[in-house]
């Protein structure tokens, strides 16, 4: 029996979240967070702010799934993990009113002891752009 690591499930899990949620698959997504579940997503925009619990963040991936008219995705390019934290870098795309938006994105995921997401911090390269590209 092959024994995985913590940082290895964290690692998986945040693959199996992205890959939820690009397939607009919101319950997989949902069942990845913890109940009490912090969300910060940086900047002045429709989308910026502190989400708290469940359904505060699923109003907010609703909410961005409305704007881009579901073409919003997330490419991930690195995962690094160790027992505390997963750190996912990535391209992100979306169209919203023919205005498409790709932006470098770092993602600060801290896990509970199940490996679901406790606190979800955003950073993106230009936060200015996509911050214009949320209010068009």
């Amino acid at each position: 029996m092959a024994v995985t690591s913590i940082a290895q499930r964290n690692i998986e899990i945040a693959r199996k979240g992205y890959a939820a949620f690009n397939e607009a698959d919101l319950e997989t997504v949902m069942n990845l967070l913890a109940d009490d579940v912090v969300w910060h997503s940086l900047g002045d925009s429709p989308l910026a702010g502190e989400f708290k619990g469940k359904q505060q963040v699923m109003e907010l991936f609703m909410r961005i799934g409305q704007l881009s008219e579901g073409t919003y995705k997330g490419d991930i390019h690195d995962i690094l993990a160790n027992d505390q934290h997963t750190v996912v870098m990535g391209t992100s795309t979306g169209t919203r009113k023919g205005k498409t938006l790709v932006s470098k994105f770092t993602d600060v995921i801290h896990p509970d002891s199940e490996g679901r997401v406790k606190e979800f911090w955003r950073f993106v390269d230009n936060q200015t752009e996509a911050d214009e590209w949320a209010k068009a």
